[in-house]
C-alpha cells in the first residue's frame, strides 16, 4: 500500500500503481481533511526529521553514493540505538 497526499490525487498515478500491484491510498482533492492519512504521514516525516538532525545527512557532501548510503546506515543506527536504551 502506497499513502500520499492530494498532490498525487489523479488517475494516472493510481493506474499505475495497479499495474505494478500496490494499492494506493491517496487522498482526494475538495474532500475534508481528516481521511486518516495524516497518521501515517507524520511517521515518515518525523523519520526524515531525526535523519536531518546528522549534519552530514541534511546536507549532501560526499560525491560517492556508496559513502552517503554508509553514512544513512550509521545514523538509522545511532536512532535505533538510543529508542532501544530508552526501552531498557
Amino acid at each position: 500500500m502506497l499513502f500520499a497526499d492530494r498532490g498525487y490525487d489523479h488517475d494516472k498515478y493510481r493506474r499505475l500503481l495497479w499495474k505494478r500491484g500496490i494499492r494506493p491510498a491517496i487522498a482526494e482533492r475538495g474532500q475534508p481533511h481528516g481521511s486518516g492519512l495524516g497518521i501515517f504521514r507524520w511517521v515518515v516525516e518525523r523519520t526524515i526529521s531525526w535523519l536531518h538532525g546528522f549534519r552530514r545527512l541534511r546536507v549532501r557532501w560526499e560525491r560517492r553514493d556508496d559513502i552517503h548510503e554508509a553514512f544513512l546506515g550509521l545514523a538509522t543506527c545511532l536512532i535505533t540505538h538510543r529508542h532501544v536504551q530508552r526501552l531498557c
